[in-house]
């Protein structure tokens, strides 16, 4: 469908597709949006906030072409990782898991990522977490074992789809995953545990009492419980990082999919890696940074967010110090196109015809790259040429007062999807 602000359909990569395809929701004006959200056992680090920064952006754009948005992200709040960690720190699963979550929304204010007005909680969803996994149970997809229950994904007619697996090579033999998350980029060809019976020597204090019994929900019921319970069982968008295509979202799509009979979505995203150095960041590794350090280097959160949303979200970025300081230093020269560009004009009545060109350039060049798949650099750079051109023509005196007051409406709207251009 074409946009309904600017002419250009809006065209996005699908994953499940493998195909740039033109974006439409399932209702005309409302976009069901889910994005998956931190695991707050550990700070996020800045190749996190890459993904986070995409999202945001999406979510941005969408209202600028008219769109109401209606966006989900969560917190994982229960985990194995986050209870090992509360032990290892002495401290409480309620005390860790506040301290990151203020410490995400600390960066997010940082990067102008909007959030929100609601995150949910792995802990506020167990109740919806145990729906689920009764229906799974009484639709045979799901089985106890030793108490805790697991997911046959042979059960689950298309499982792999949005990864591409070729399930004729998943293996017979039954083995069990019983772990939240598995570290590495590969697949578990096993089932998959839903529900975690209760283990006082692993658990702790973190349990619940419900009708599967004392126990918690495992990390891969958490995000379907969650969307289920905030935004249904069938949404327009789900994004996440490409990290996510191994088993995460497939898990995802096998207990919704299993449970309501309906598409989850038609469309995912899935954005690239950040390299740091030239290396893949991970905690595991120990190769990573955190916005907060590079803000103590003298970086602010805008030039992050202008250098992490410079390249197509869909290939990585080499974060370098160089490469940092080279993006902040561009920012800058926007920036001050912008001020000179909104600064007072000096009297002029009539409007210029080339004027009233170059102002539909600037905006529909914008629109033109964003519709194609989110490119933010070519947009970024469409507006540095086209500001160029019209302070130009603002200094020889060739932009009428109309014309004036017409380019101080649009681009601040611009500048409300890229959040670069004003403080």
């Amino acid at each position: 469908m074409d946009s309904p602000r600017t002419g250009h359909p809006l065209q996005l990569y699908n994953t499940l597709t493998r195909k740039i395809e033109i974006f439409s929701p399932r209702r005309k004006d409302e976009v069901k949006m889910f994005t998956c959200g931190p695991s707050i056992y550990d700070t996020p680090h800045i190749g996190n906030y890459r993904t986070f920064l995409y999202e945001d952006i999406l979510h941005r754009y969408l209202e600028y072409l008219g769109f109401r948005v209606n966006r989900l992200i969560n917190f994982t709040d229960v985990e194995d990782k986050s209870i090992q960690r509360a032990e290892q720190d002495a401290t409480t699963l309620t005390d860790l898991t506040g301290q990151k979550a203020d410490a995400f929304y600390r960066a997010a204010g940082l990067l102008h990522i909007r959030l929100p007005d609601y995150i949910p909680r792995s802990s506020t969803s167990v109740d919806q977490a145990v729906r689920l996994v009764m229906k799974l149970l009484r639709k045979g997809y799901a089985y106890r074992h030793q108490g805790s229950i697991f997911y046959d994904p042979l059960k689950f007619k298309g499982f792999g789809k949005l990864a591409g697996l070729d399930m004729r090579k998943w293996p017979r033999k039954k083995r069990r995953y019983w772990k939240d998350t598995y570290p590495g980029n590969r697949w578990n060809l096993g089932d998959f545990i839903l529900w975690h019976a209760y283990d006082e020597q692993r658990d702790g204090k973190v349990f619940w009492e419900t009708e599967l019994g004392r126990g918690r929900p495992a990390w891969n019921i958490q995000d379907p419980a969650m969307i289920s319970s905030q935004l249904g069982f069938a949404v327009d968008i789900c994004c996440g990082g490409v990290d996510n295509l191994f088993r995460h979202h497939d898990y995802t799509i096998a207990v919704l999919e299993g449970v309501s009979g309906v598409a989850l979505s038609r469309f995912w995203l899935h954005g690239e890696h950040l390299l740091l150095d030239g290396r893949k960041m991970s905690k595991s590794s120990g190769n990573i940074i955190y916005p907060a350090t590079l803000v103590d280097e003298g970086f602010t959160g805008t030039a992050l967010r202008f250098h992490l949303i410079g390249q197509h979200y869909r290939k990585k970025i080499n974060l370098t110090r160089a490469s940092l300081a080279a993006s902040r230093a561009r920012l800058n020269d926007l920036r001050r196109l912008a001020l000179d560009l909104l600064g007072p004009l000096a009297p002029a009545g009539r409007s210029f015809p080339e004027t009233d060109k170059l102002i539909e350039r600037l905006t529909g060049e914008f629109a033109r790259h964003m519709s194609s798949d989110l490119h933010v650099g070519a947009a970024c750079a469409s507006l540095e040429n086209n500001m160029t051109e019209l302070v130009r023509r603002k200094n020889s005196h060739q932009i009428g007062q109309q014309q004036y007051q017409r380019i101080r409406r649009l681009l601040p709207a611009i500048d409300a999807v890229l959040q670069i251009l004003f403080p």
